[in-house]
């Protein structure tokens, strides 16, 4: 895994008109990563409710499919 430093490096050595992309890039995985975590987030909310909806005995045959 690369550290911070050698990162930092590769940037700076970069051209400056490519720093734009990198920046953008670095924005884009910080918001999949919002995205990921409010996704996980929302369905261990749920998972109570559904839960309640999809443990009971009437149902028991549709977990063999």
């Amino acid at each position: 895994m690369p550290n911070a430093q050698d990162l930092l490096e590769k940037i700076q050595a970069l051209p400056p008109e490519r720093l734009s992309e990198v920046e953008d890039f670095v924005d884009f995985i910080g918001f999949r990563e919002r995205e990921r975590a409010l996704t996980r987030r929302a369905s261990a909310a749920s998972a109570p409710a559904f839960a309640a909806i999809w443990d009971n005995p009437e149902d028991d045959a549709y977990d063999a499919l």
